[in-house]
């Protein structure tokens, strides 16, 4: 699916296991795994965007989540550990022009979104 969305910077926020890595991988194999299509994903990202991960580990796999995540060039610039494990819902306000400022898209566990998000400059 293709989203059109406007030229202005985003914040992108993303849980981490099951749509950036496999889905308990580190605590299943020993180590996480990048899903396919991650690594192209986050490399293409323009610099002035935000990256914000969510996820319900604890503060205990901080250290070994951002290395790996650095090590396989995921970049972020927030991480929040501990949160619950229910719906992770987005709320904000549309611009005056009318432009929709939140985006939720849902993946299947362990594959990586395959929506495409085109700028339109005419949003």
């Amino acid at each position: 699916m293709t989203r059109k969305v406007s030229s202005l910077n985003k914040t992108w926020v993303f849980d981490i296991d099951g749509t950036i890595v496999k889905h308990n991988g580190y605590k299943l194999d020993g180590n996480d795994a990048l899903l396919e299509g991650a690594a192209e994903f986050f490399a293409a990202l323009p610099r002035d965007d935000m990256v914000v991960l969510i996820t319900s580990r604890s503060e205990e796999y901080k250290a070994a989540t951002e290395a790996f995540l650095s090590e396989k060039g995921i970049r972020f610039d927030a991480v929040i550990y501990n949160a619950p494990y229910g719906e992770r819902i987005l709320i904000n306000d549309a611009k005056p022009s009318g432009l929709p400022t939140a985006i939720a898209v849902n993946t299947r566990r362990d594959e990586f979104m395959r929506e495409v998000f085109e700028i339109d400059s005419q949003l």
